[in-house]
């Protein structure tokens, strides 16, 4: 991909950010952001808060739930980042700490990344980017144990 400067830009995500990386000296999170920025723009992509309109169209009743863990997020402090996807928003530090997927249109699913923690039978233990899951289905359920996992997560982030 090194000498091919005309189809960079429309190339895949990790290829992209790998040559701005290895090439240009980028940092992963910088060259993450440059790539994630210019294939906005040449494609017409939506903006973030379009992304988050878009994955609740229809499914209205999660988006309380969204609400309410972008709300105790916000208060655990101000050196973080909301970035919003395809099918889902996560929010960042170092590296990303929460990710909340409307899943259907009556559950979220609120990916943690508490890396070591056994897990239980509601903070299941998955593989990928975010070590555990939790389903919610309603506000109410975002409560002082899943508020925890997501403080203990963010705190692992910093």
């Amino acid at each position: 991909m090194g000498g091919d400067r005309q189809g960079l830009w429309r190339g895949k995500h990790g290829k992209i950010r790998n040559f701005l990386n290895k090439e240009h000296g980028l940092t992963h999170g910088f060259a993450n952001l440059v790539t994630l920025a210019a294939r906005s723009a040449i494609s017409g992509e939506m903006d973030g808060d379009a992304l988050i309109e878009a994955q609740y169209a229809g499914k209205q009743h999660p988006r309380p739930i969204y609400e309410e863990i972008a709300a105790f997020i916000a208060g655990i402090g101000g050196d973080y980042e909301i970035a919003p996807k395809k099918t889902g928003v996560g929010f960042r530090r170092n590296k990303q700490f929460v990710l909340v997927e409307p899943k259907t249109k009556t559950r979220v699913d609120v990916g943690i990344n508490l890396k070591g923690h056994p897990g239980s039978e509601r903070l299941k233990a998955v593989g990928g980017m975010c070590t555990h899951k939790v389903a919610v289905t309603a506000p109410g359920e975002v409560d002082d144990e899943l508020r925890g996992w997501m403080s203990a997560a963010f705190e692992a982030a910093g």
